[in-house]
């Protein structure tokens, strides 16, 4: 296997193809984020489970705080 002269441009060129470019590309993934689609109850347990045994061990506290807050929003889902 060879490695790329460039990794880090290589990479560059993967991570621009998955952001939308155009603003009707933009404005399509905003709208397919908004869209509602069903979701079993024991996965946002799990998730916010999850999370928050994370936040209980981890020592950044921005990140710890991001976890707890996302697992509040998952519990308030339910």
């Amino acid at each position: 296997m060879t490695t790329p002269a460039h990794p880090q441009r290589t990479a560059g060129r993967g991570v621009s193809t998955l952001i939308p470019q155009s603003a009707t590309d933009q404005a399509m993934a905003a709208l397919t984020g908004l869209e509602t689609v069903p979701v079993h109850v024991g996965l946002l347990q799990a998730a916010a489970l999850l999370l928050e045994d994370a936040a209980r061990t981890a020592t950044d506290t921005a990140a710890k705080a991001a976890m707890a807050k996302t697992a509040g929003m998952l519990r308030s889902a339910m």
